[in-house]
């Protein structure tokens, strides 16, 4: 069993916008980046949604992310996870969530969360939810953009993920 540990947040203090993954598989770790597996939609997606180049560098991509009002972390902070990426292969009891009262209160404007598929939202619901105040955000699951969960088509997620910008345009909006 490996022991693993998620990366920091991707954000700016005037973020409206949280988007939270469960923990970074196998080609993530090695490459150091969110969503790093070939096969993985999120950046696809993205991309697409934000009108930013695919090829960008990651550190582009992040950017964008931030001038968009996004911020990008995961639920877990570390965890055993048996030889694999697969959610379904983390040890339960081994779970550390990241800081989230300390994020939020650097982080005041955030009013929407947005789940990465279950495994995000169930954990943070469990482990995170119940000891801090979440009055005033709204939450969103969203379907996983990870290669595991290749029974919904691009097109469909994708289209699923279009809530994103249409939250961006009304929080950036109501900011004026």
């Amino acid at each position: 069993m490996n022991q693993i540990t998620s990366f920091s947040a991707e954000s700016s203090p005037d973020a409206t916008v949280l988007i939270l993954g469960s923990i970074p598989g196998k080609a993530s770790l090695e490459a150091g980046q969110y969503y790093a597996h070939p096969r993985n939609h999120f950046w696809p997606i993205i991309t697409e949604l934000l009108a930013i180049d695919p090829a960008s560098p990651y550190s582009a991509r992040i950017e964008s992310l931030k001038l968009a009002g996004i911020a990008l972390w995961d639920v877990v902070k570390s965890c055993h996870r048996h030889n694999s990426s697969l959610d379904t292969k983390i040890d339960k009891n081994s779970i550390v969530t990241n800081d989230f009262p300390d994020f939020f209160l650097a982080h005041p404007s955030i009013t929407h969360l947005f789940f990465n598929g279950l495994t995000a939202e169930k954990t943070f619901q469990k482990l995170v939810q119940p000891y801090i105040s979440t009055d005033g955000l709204i939450y969103h699951r969203l379907p996983s953009t990870s290669p595991a969960h290749a029974t919904m088509p691009f097109q469909k997620k994708l289209e699923s993920w279009r809530i994103l910008t249409r939250i961006i345009a009304k929080t950036s909006h109501s900011e004026k």
